[in-house]
């Protein structure tokens, strides 16, 4: 082993066993060091405050705000730190806004330990990481029309089985209008019906339930 420094990580997950196994994994490498944890947002920025580690795992929901906002705080504040997302969520769009938010790397928790070291490598080495199979999700869905935010609006009032009419008085337009943008909301997803739009928001994680 050479004297270069260990990358040091640090890991953000709120799952106590995730951490755990995560830190295993990273402390097995003879070139990473796991320098410290956070189960919330909030801790995550304090410790990076504290440690200003190499490399930075965040996961995508956190109790107290979601991961793409925490990697919008903490690279406000350090425009260099390299973060990767790590989740269960594959959904194009969570992928996009992870990317935007400046994350240099997005990797799914079901992966083999090996991909996780070698994506952490990569990013360190000031590469991005995105694995092939999302990074084929991406492009599939890049030249599609994004719903605005008044049709996520209307799809997530949708989702929680609301009536044309409800939505319209909810949302404070006409039931005609509600026609119109569930109209669209299906052309532009590609959707049959109304629970299909809603299946098809949720895997590409334009909606959550």
């Amino acid at each position: 082993m050479s004297d270069k420094p260990k990358i040091r990580i640090l890991s953000v997950d709120d799952h106590p066993l995730l951490r755990e196994g995560i830190s295993a994994v990273i402390n097995s490498q003879p070139d990473m060091l796991m320098i410290a944890e956070a189960a919330s947002a909030h801790d995550g920025m304090l410790q990076f405050r504290k440690h200003r580690p190499d490399v930075t795992l965040m996961d995508l929901r956190l109790p107290d705000m979601s991961g793409v906002d925490t990697i919008v705080a903490i690279r406000a504040e350090f425009p260099d730190a390299r973060i990767i997302m790590l989740t269960t969520f594959e959904g194009d769009v969570e992928i996009q806004r992870a990317l935007e938010a400046g994350a240099r790397g997005y990797m799914l928790k079901s992966m083999p330990p090996k991909d996780l070291v070698e994506g952490i490598r990569q990013v360190h080495a000031g590469k991005k990481r995105i694995p092939a199979q999302l990074a084929a999700q991406l492009a599939e869905h890049i030249s599609d029309e994004a719903l605005t935010t008044r049709e996520i609006e209307v799809l997530r009032q949708i989702a929680e089985g609301n009536r044309n009419r409800d939505i319209g008085e909810k949302l404070f337009i006409t039931e005609e209008t509600v026609k119109v943008h569930i109209k669209h909301i299906m052309e532009k997803l590609g959707a049959s019906d109304r629970t299909q739009a809603i299946a098809i928001a949720i895997r590409r994680g334009i909606i959550h339930l």
